[in-house]
């Protein structure tokens, strides 16, 4: 496949991924990610297995330091199910970005419903590519299913340069029962839902951020029934340990 093709492709997939979650993905994705009882079976396990996705998060932040003295980059935050909390544990600063307006609006009006301080949180629509700054601590939850293997671990080497310290991550892993499963969507609710997506390596996201002087810290699989996720928090390997 040329470089030419390969850049059609990715195009392709983020062109369908933006689209969707500013139309009928965000109307979904909104329920599940609330209290509503607007939801399906699915849905609802969907629910739970990112809520223990976001808490597992929480809870090593909590372990790792000071939440207060750091910043974030939330990237993909969705309706805001990890940004929030940041908030309300008392984060110095939040950036929270995603490729859907839709979803970065509604980040926004669930933290001033909840009369969080908005100066501690700033809010971009952006894809992952063109995100820039400089953050203590870089979290990219559930966004590498719309990212082939290659692309997936070109934005592991783009997320670490954005990170000082620690970058979290999670994704659907690849194991050979999944895979007959033939295509990821199938998990998901709905037969209009559908946006293409994938299962990753884990060897191969944990090699890029070698790559960029980050080593794996620790790492948790969560399932729920529709919902497998590996979750893997990379540290910044400091020049003593060279």
């Amino acid at each position: 496949m040329t470089i030419e093709k390969i850049k059609e492709l990715k195009q392709a997939d983020k062109d369908e991924v933006e689209s969707y979650f500013n139309g009928m993905g965000f109307d979904r994705w909104n329920r599940i990610y609330s209290d509503s009882d607007d939801v399906n079976k699915v849905q609802r396990n969907i629910r739970i297995g990112h809520q223990k996705t976001v808490d597992d998060v929480l809870s090593w932040l909590r372990d790792g330091g000071e939440v207060s003295n750091q910043t974030f980059c939330d990237a993909g935050c969705g309706v805001g199910s990890l940004s929030i909390p940041l908030a309300e544990l008392g984060a110095k600063s939040i950036f929270a970005s995603d490729i859907s307006h839709a979803m970065v609006t509604e980040t926004k009006k669930r933290a001033e419903n909840l009369g969080l301080d908005l100066s501690r949180l700033s809010f971009k629509t952006s894809d992952l590519e063109s995100l820039e700054g400089s953050f203590h601590t870089v979290i990219c939850l559930d966004v590498f299913i719309h990212y082939q293997q290659n692309a997936a671990e070109e934005m592991v080497s783009h997320l670490c340069s954005l990170a000082e310290e620690r970058l979290i991550v999670s994704f659907a892993p690849y194991t050979p029962a999944l895979a007959l499963l033939k295509r990821i969507g199938q998990f998901f609710p709905g037969p209009s839902k559908t946006t293409r997506a994938y299962t990753l390596r884990e060897e191969g996201i944990i090699k890029a951020a070698n790559k960029c002087g980050f080593e794996k810290a620790k790492g948790k699989l969560n399932k729920a029934p529709f919902y497998f996720s590996k979750l893997i928090e990379f540290r910044k390997i400091s020049d003593k340990n060279i």
